[in-house]
């Protein structure tokens, strides 16, 4: 078996699957030191606490009895207790009583018979042999192929285990590794899974209300918190050490969540063991994507570099501050008065630094990095899903959302699975899906009238700031207001993020999507369309529309009755260049400042408001005054709640595009994005570990529709700066002045500027000078049409080119390794062998049914129907009686 180009001996056996007295599947490594001991228990020390539910209440400063208690959520509340306890459920209550309120804590623990009932009904995977499969990456494969010390790598203990797993069936549990102790059979993070399954379908009223459900009872204030238990604390315990081992969390804290650790490997396998698969791919792609900027910022500093090296050199720039009043501008607005084009003279250096070869360069790279960049990281991912027995979970595996179980109006036969499965019809799905889009518009219009609204704020800020007395304000005046602009901007964009995201979500619940996959996906892509318009609609104007509009001296072109805008002195692209560093800076520190500050500011005052001189504790009615270490429970509800992953990755996404899209404008912005991510991986990971009550682990088989959002983006990119090039830049117009007129560019200042004789103000006309390729009369001239061909056929090359070398690496890079598809062919073979029945699998999937793909839709609580003369009977659609017994009453 290969892994990563190394040859590796595997020490697996393909049918063997003895079952060793030693091996744990539960406790991670196959004989594991001695664990400090577990706190997160019931009052007998012994059943395990798999879940906590908590509510708040007023308490009366005369006696203990809650007052101010609202009825309907009382109720609520007691009937999906019993609910729960009718599931099989154990509950265990604490109360914690403070000076104004009583804190409530429901410990939840599901025995045996219920979660091996939930884990055949859910899929889990459960192990059927210890698989030899290192996790050696690309950078450590070099440096052991040179030789080479590997700074990278740390000894991170307890590496959990990779398994040969399958579908877990209780009718074969001696089959599965751990079988001999029960109790450890099933992983912490699976018994999670089975409680959240329950507390999510479990209905406490009306079901045609949505009355169902943990989440909705979070909504309604009628639960504070629901959540799982962290496995003790995350600080290592203080010198001397006792002689015990260290939790997955304390492990997770020293070799990952701290800052010293920022030039060391993540431990992928333990980030996965403790937050599951859907986290740890997140963290896994941000670690790549940071890892790939290396070169990308590398080669953009060069670039930069370089612009500066042309600053001195640079001919143009040298006729432009040796000018003096030579060049003679027209005004920039109708109150401004005219300048000279040396006064420019800075301005113009600094545009070269943005504006110069390297830039098409380096376009063209970055525009390859990012397809190879998209192709290798299909290939980790494929190798990470095999890894960790989720590479089939999306098409096979995925169960409906538990949500969407309890609400859907129909069954249907899963035609893959053979199991009966709520359904929503299609063509109801499909016009809310038109409704959520037309809500889309309407924002997406709602952000281009916001960018209008700033365009003349700008136009008119800057007639202001001219206005000044102040010398330096008058002469400063249109980059201070399109610096306050800009800043104004930021400003908008965050806003109508916050409000577009609680809408998409609101919309998307409504949609009724089967799974949790495209549930997600449907929100993501509800939320990107809004914020890619909404971050990237300035700097494409500024990059494609302004100043292509403005006319010229006699002639100008008005919005509103104000005239439209021209590009700046230095040009557009230095505009744009300043437009991404004030978006994308701002964004990044302000996020950061939030990731920071704001969740330790929250978590204070949580603990704050938490805290009590005496905390008196009652327990099953008696009641004593505890002054020792707090409970794991109340200690884990002090923390924060996790807000998901959908910030995060919409943050990163949003950054690929601002260093893809323009990085012709901002050859810096592939360097701020690395160090931009080398915090953000540590913050993130110190708010998992330390500063975010537990997640409930979701599987994932990949980064989801993120990967087809980049890969648009990535095409995108493309043709943006195409188009950067050929027509914002000064490139091909000293490209074309070079090979037409002087191969010194001497004189090329005089040859982009066209001349006024009419141009009125005060009632007197004055020549004067202004960019353009026009005659006196305000005519375009011949080389203008020569230069436009010539943009227009640059376009048409570079994307061609490159989307041709794109095409040739897609091919050239498969996107899952070889070894990778012979591994999941021994699964599925050892699966096979430990699943065979004396049965056919038609059979086995669809008793009954001589067609194993007829799909049938059913009531929902009917049995199956028997066989008839029919072959394919017509679906028969009705709606869900309601069942006061199991469902609640309306």
């Amino acid at each position: 078996m290969r892994k990563g180009g190394v040859q590796m001996e595997d020490s697996t056996t393909l049918i063997v699957m003895e079952t060793k007295q030693d091996n744990s599947y539960g406790s991670i490594t196959m004989s594991a030191p001695v664990q400090p001991p577990d706190r997160n228990v019931f009052s007998d020390g012994a059943t395990r606490v798999d879940y906590v539910l908590v509510w708040e209440e007023p308490r009366s400063s005369k006696d203990e009895q809650s007052v101010g208690v609202s009825p309907a959520h009382r109720k609520w509340r007691e009937e999906f207790l019993r609910k729960l306890k009718q599931c099989g459920l154990l509950q265990e209550q604490k109360i914690v009583l403070q000076t104004k309120i009583r804190i409530c804590f429901v410990l939840l623990s599901a025995p045996w018979s219920v979660l091996s009932y939930y884990a055949e009904e859910i899929s889990l995977r459960v192990p059927l042999q210890v698989v030899n499969s290192p996790n050696v990456s690309w950078s450590e494969q070099v440096l052991s192929w040179l030789s080479l010390p590997n700074p990278l790598a740390q000894d991170v203990p307890h590496p959990p285990l990779c398994y040969y797993t399958c579908q877990f069936r209780p009718n074969k549990l001696p089959r599965f590794l751990g079988s001999d102790n029960k109790e450890t059979f099933f992983k912490t993070t699976q018994r999670h899974q089975v409680l959240y399954e329950i507390l999510a379908r479990t209905p406490y009223g009306c079901v045609r209300e949505g009355q169902v459900g943990v989440d909705r009872l979070l909504s309604e204030h009628v639960f504070t918190a629901a959540f799982p238990l962290h496995e003790g604390g995350f600080q290592p315990p203080p010198p001397p050490r006792p002689p015990l081992s260290p939790s997955l969390r304390q492990v997770l804290y020293s070799h990952w969540a701290r800052w010293s650790c920022w030039r060391c490997y993540q431990p992928l396998d333990h980030i996965r063991e403790y937050f599951g698969e859907k986290i740890a791919l997140y963290f896994a792609w941000l670690g790549f994507y940071t890892a790939w900027l290396l070169p990308a910022s590398l080669l953009g500093t060069l670039v930069f570099m370089v612009g500066i090296c042309l600053v001195v050199t640079d001919v143009p720039a040298k006729e432009v501050c040796d000018s003096g009043d030579d060049f003679v501008m027209c005004p920039t607005c109708n109150i401004c008065s005219f300048w000279n084009y040396s006064s420019i003279c800075v301005t113009y250096k600094v545009g070269i630094l943005f504006d110069n070869g390297g830039t098409v360069f380096l376009s063209v790279f970055m525009s390859l990095w990012a397809v190879t960049f998209l192709e290798y990281w299909k290939r980790t991912c494929s190798s990470l899903s095999d890894r960790w027995n989720c590479s089939d979970f999306q098409d096979i595996e995925e169960r409906p959302r538990p949500e969407f179980t309890a609400m859907a109006p129909m069954t249907m036969r899963n035609p893959v699975t053979g199991a009966e499965e709520p359904y929503f019809p299609e063509n109801k799905r499909f016009n809310r899906t038109l409704s959520g889009c037309m809500v889309i518009i309407i924002m997406i219009v709602l952000v281009l009238m916001c960018l209008i609204a700033i365009i003349l704020c700008r136009s008119i800020l800057s007639i202001l700031i001219y206005k000044s007395s102040n010398s330096f304000f008058s002469l400063s005046a249109g980059r201070i207001a399109s610096f306050t602009s800009s800043v104004l901007n930021l400003l908008v964009i965050l806003m109508l993020s916050r409000l577009y995201t609680a809408l998409a979500h609101i919309l998307t619940r409504w949609e009724m999507h089967r799974t949790q996959s495209k549930y997600e996906d449907m929100f993501i892509l509800k939320v990107f369309i809004f914020q890619f318009v909404n971050f990237y609609s300035s700097p494409v104007y500024i990059a494609f529309f302004k100043g292509r509009f403005v006319g010229y001296p006699g002639n100008y072109n008005t919005l509103f009755g104000v005239r439209n805008e021209d590009c700046g002195a230095g040009g557009c692209l230095v505009e744009l260049a300043q437009e991404l560093l004030v978006i994308m800076g701002g964004k990044q520190l302000i996020n950061n400042i939030q990731e920071f500050i704001v969740p330790k500011l929250k978590s204070w005052w949580q603990k704050r408001r938490m805290s009590a001189v005496q905390r008196e504790v009652k327990e099953d009615g008696g009641e004593e005054a505890q002054w020792e270490q707090l409970p794991p429970w109340e200690a884990d509800y002090q923390l924060l709640v996790c807000d998901g992953l959908l910030s995060e990755y919409l943050e990163m996404v949003i950054q690929f595009g601002f260093i893809t899209i323009f990085v012709a404008a901002c050859p810096l912005a592939p360097l701020f994005a690395l160090i931009n991510n080398w915090v953000e991986i540590r913050l993130d990971a110190q708010k998992f570990v330390a500063e975010y009550r537990r997640p409930v682990v979701e599987q994932a088989q990949d980064i989801g529709i993120w990967l087809p959002i980049m890969q648009f983006i990535t095409h995108t990119a493309v043709l943006s700066n195409a188009f950067l090039i050929a027509f914002t830049s000064s490139f091909l117009p000293r490209l074309y002045y070079r090979y037409t007129r002087d191969r010194t560019l001497s004189g090329f200042v005089n040859f982009t500027l066209a001349t006024s004789h009419n141009y009125t103000q005060q009632d007197q006309k004055t020549s004067c000078r202004y960019h353009g390729f026009r005659d006196e009369n305000g005519q375009y001239l011949p080389h203008f049409f020569h230069l436009l061909a010539i943009q227009l056929a640059f376009v048409i090359i570079f994307e061609h080119v490159v989307f041709f070398i794109g095409r040739l690496i897609d091919m050239m890079v498969p996107d899952v390794p070889e070894e990778v598809e012979m591994k999941i062919k021994r699964e599925h073979y050892m699966a096979k062998r430990a699943l065979a029945e004396n049965r056919t699998v038609t059979d086995t999937m669809f008793p009954g049914e001589q067609d194993p793909l007829s799909r049938s839709l059913r009531q929902r609580g009917a049995r199956p129907s028997q066989p008839t003369q029919n072959e394919f009977p017509p679906p028969n659609l009705k709606k869900i009686p309601e069942e006061t017994d199991s469902r609640g009453s309306c």
